[in-house]
């Protein structure tokens, strides 16, 4: 099976195309906000960083109700193009206030949270939008080339954003972000509307704003791995306050040196999203592999004395981190209908992005009172707990029992709904 098969399709070749260009300012964007806050408007102020997450994230919790209805009911491709363009517009805003050396910390709050409310509605239009870019049978392929694309993103973003502030200062790294939206907006005008696999929309009716909770609550599978993703989530994925206070306060680095960490994980979440396209069908073993090495992972990091070993676990992480990220993304869509996949998603990038106004602060505090190296460890139990619940799950609902054959210990469950519904299809094929 083809790593790359969904890039044999037109529409989504252009997509993937105008994606990977945002994807990198948007990290540079990361790296300059995390920056500028930690080292010119601050000194040293993790608190202030985890505030600015906190600000940015917040909204997918917030306006949970109207994303994933948005995302059902108005025409993504349209919806993306306003959603777009106004990240692209608050870009360059921020951008334009540091260069004349105005901003302030409250602005960058504002910034971040205005940032954070568009996104709250671009995010699960522009993941639900592949399924309209490739058939079914594809896009557990295209979600995860989507996040290759995302995690090269990370990978270069990083690297010349630290380059371009030690040249020309911070704002100018908010300035080419926006300009790389326009990337975006011209694949989308370039797609073939004929071409596109729209399903459906959901009919409106009273009550449907609510009908995305209902359905995942009578799901157990939906609810352990959209548990797991809120621990993973809201207390391990806070790479903006462990790379930055490490960087700074225990390895005394400056901005190169803070965006060549950043990339050293990009590499690992690029290979763990490379990876993650090979598969045809992600499953909970297989989140709960991932969230029990990324904890590893992260007790290691917080062990490591030297820069060039902590830049090494952090590849390592990313792997880990990708993995279960991007098979959760893949297997929620999957497992969902079309007609409900919207709001499904929405939650699902509520639960992954909007925890971390809860986590955020929390890892900051420690980070700054106890040490980077804590925060870590905290990051660390998240990982180990979201494991905990998958295991769980298999015990509970899909009957996991530990024997011993021939000598070996072996493994028993039986097939979840969504295996036993693809089974039917296939048969049916």
């Amino acid at each position: 099976m083809s790593m790359f098969r969904s890039l044999r399709g037109y529409n989504y070749r252009v997509w993937a195309g105008g994606a990977l260009i945002s994807n990198v300012g948007t990290w540079m964007q990361r790296i300059g906000q995390d920056w500028l806050v930690l080292t010119q408007l601050t000194h040293s102020n993790a608190s202030a960083v985890g505030v600015v997450m906190a600000l940015q994230f917040g909204p997918q919790i917030l306006l949970l109700p109207l994303t994933g209805y948005a995302a059902d009911h108005i025409n993504r491709r349209k919806l993306l193009c306003v959603t777009q363009a106004s990240l692209g517009v608050l870009a360059l805003g921020l951008g334009l206030l540091t260069i004349m050396g105005l901003i302030q910390l409250w602005q960058v709050y504002a910034f971040a949270f205005a940032l954070g409310c568009v996104t709250a509605f671009d995010a699960p239009a522009r993941q639900t939008f592949v399924s309209e870019l490739v058939s079914e049978e594809d896009l557990s392929n295209a979600v995860a080339l989507n996040s290759t694309s995302f995690n090269a993103g990370r990978m270069l973003g990083p690297a010349v954003a630290g380059l371009l502030i030690a040249a020309v200062g911070t704002g100018w790294v908010f300035v080419v972000n926006a300009a790389s939206f326009v990337a975006v907006l011209c694949s989308l005008c370039l797609l073939r509307p004929e071409e596109l696999h729209v399903k459906t929309s959901a009919h409106r009716a009273r009550g449907r704003l609510t009908e995305g909770f209902r359905y995942v609550w009578h799901r157990p599978d939906l609810r352990a791995v959209l548990v797991m993703l809120f621990l993973f989530g809201t207390f391990g994925l806070n790479f903006a306050i462990f790379i930055s206070t490490m960087s700074v306060k225990v390895f005394h680095a400056g901005a190169s040196r803070y965006g060549l960490l950043t990339s050293s994980m990009a590499v690992g979440t690029v290979i763990g999203a490379l990876l993650a396209a090979r598969r045809a069908r992600p499953s909970v073993p297989l989140l709960i592999a991932a969230a029990g090495l990324f904890g590893t992972g992260l007790v290691l990091a917080a062990l490591s004395f030297d820069f060039w070993m902590f830049a090494a676990m952090l590849m390592a992480i990313g792997v880990c981190a990708q993995t279960f990220t991007t098979s959760t993304n893949s297997l929620v869509q999957l497992a969902t209908e079309p007609a409900m996949r919207g709001r499904v998603v929405a939650i699902l990038l509520a639960i992954a992005l909007g925890g971390t106004p809860l986590g955020a602060p929390v890892v900051g505090w420690v980070a700054d009172t106890l040490g980077p190296r804590w925060s870590l460890g905290v990051g660390a139990a998240a990982g180990f707990g979201a494991g905990l619940v998958g295991v769980r799950y298999l015990v509970k609902h899909r009957a996991l029992r530990v024997c011993v054959e021939a000598g070996r210990l072996r493994l028993s469950m039986r097939q979840s709904l969504a295996d036993v519904r693809e089974s039917i299809h296939s048969a049916e094929a």
